[in-house]
């Protein structure tokens, strides 16, 4: 007879294989901790049901405001490598929640932070940071992924005081639901990429669910049409005006993105491990057979290695020296490794793998959202091929 084994009492519980956490200080690890515990308490308890349903949970945005985690970096201080922790301990616990964060926080209040004037950032930042408003980013268009900076369709024209906006956006995170958006349209004068805060209760402006996901279904993403949406001037960002522009608050996203790829990792090792250790067949933990040890350590060293990367771009962003090409690369290959683990993980847990009773499947599942998202695996890739061989292998 096999011995029960205490999950709690083994020496490497988490993913964490490396200790990179030690690399923060001590506030800021009393920090990750508290986050770490909300997140078990709030989110991982609902998380399942919330994503069969593909409903999000509304209550969550008072609770998550009590928590202050908004802008970790610029707001608070923190370091690059606290907030990405951060982030990944959120897809840790719901991808979804995480993407939400992502939205608000990250493409939404990213874009006031980088692009808007000082008295901008002073009108609209408190309520952002309080969520008091909640925030969407539309840049992406029914016809426009990866090529909506050379060919962003919908426009924005000039009219005394005021901008009109028409086009139209699509898998727009939080849009059915949010407050404010920020628009991305090309100026018809210039034809440079510019950026507008759009209040969603305008005249004009309309934003449809957007059913029969199977990846990331907590997150409301939306198609929004703009229909002679009229702007105040005053509400078009003082320096959102080309797509070099918006380029500055995808570099950073990008990051999150790939953090995103190390937390659902964490995430499919936590729940494939606890499988296999606690799991029975033919008389023996699961874990005992040596080829399920051999997936266990290959998801994480998938982990490890992408938590490496990750810190160390981290770091770089700190020292204000990280260049677009290394979040590129970050995000390709973290995400690939990302696919892979969830495969593992999934395969661990047999039939039980492709139920979400047993949360591998909706970690799976939302793999596949994170792998295409802040630009697909092949366009990262070709970005950062460009940035080692000055060839260009795309327009």
């Amino acid at each position: 007879m096999s011995k029960a084994v205490d999950l709690n009492n083994l020496p490497y519980p988490d993913g964490d294989f490396y200790a990179f956490e030690q690399l923060l200080s001590s506030a800021e690890r009393e920090r990750l901790l508290t986050i770490r515990e909300w997140l078990a308490k709030e989110v991982r308890p609902i998380a399942v049901d919330c994503w069969n349903r593909a409903e999000f949970p509304m209550d969550i945005i008072p609770k998550l405001a009590e928590l202050d985690i908004m802008s970790p970096v610029r707001r608070q201080g923190y370091s690059n490598v606290f907030a990405g922790l951060v982030h990944a301990e959120f897809t840790r616990a719901d991808a979804s929640l995480a993407t939400f964060m992502g939205v608000h926080d990250g493409l939404f209040a990213g874009s006031i932070e980088a692009l808007g004037s000082e008295e901008q950032k002073a009108q609209w930042l408190p309520d952002i940071y309080a969520l008091r408003k909640i925030g969407a980013f539309g840049l992406t268009e029914p016809l426009g992924g990866s090529d909506v900076a050379g060919g962003t369709r919908t426009t924005a024209q000039r009219d005394g005081d005021n901008w009109i906006l028409n086009g139209a956006k699509r898998w727009i995170g939080n849009a059915t639901f949010s407050d404010w958006v920020v628009i991305y349209a090309r100026d018809v004068a210039d034809n440079q990429v510019k950026a507008f805060l759009v209040d969603t209760a305008t005249e004009g402006y309309a934003a449809t669910k957007i059913e029969n996901k199977i990846s990331l279904r907590t997150v409301q993403n939306a198609d929004i049409t703009l229909t002679n949406v009229m702007v105040p001037h005053d509400f078009k960002l003082a320096g959102g005006n080309s797509f070099r522009d918006t380029n500055k608050v995808l570099k950073v996203t990008r990051l999150g993105v790939a953090w995103q790829a190390v937390g659902l990792q964490m995430a499919a090792f936590d729940v494939a491990r606890r499988y296999a250790v606690e799991r029975q067949q033919f008389g023996r933990p699961l874990a005992s057979f040596q080829l399920v040890q051999d997936q266990l350590v290959q998801i994480l060293g998938n982990t490890v290695s992408s938590m490496g990367m990750m810190v160390r771009l981290a770091q770089l962003e700190d020292e204000g020296v990280a260049k677009d090409e290394q979040s590129t690369l970050a995000k390709a290959f973290t995400t690939a490794r990302m696919r892979e683990s969830v495969a593992l993980g999934r395969s661990i847990l047999g039939g039980n793998g492709i139920v979400t009773d047993y949360e591998i499947a909706k970690i799976f599942s939302d793999a596949e959202a994170i792998y295409s998202y802040e630009g697909t695996h092949e366009i990262n890739t070709l970005v950062t091929g460009r940035a080692i061989t000055g060839v260009s292998a795309f327009l």
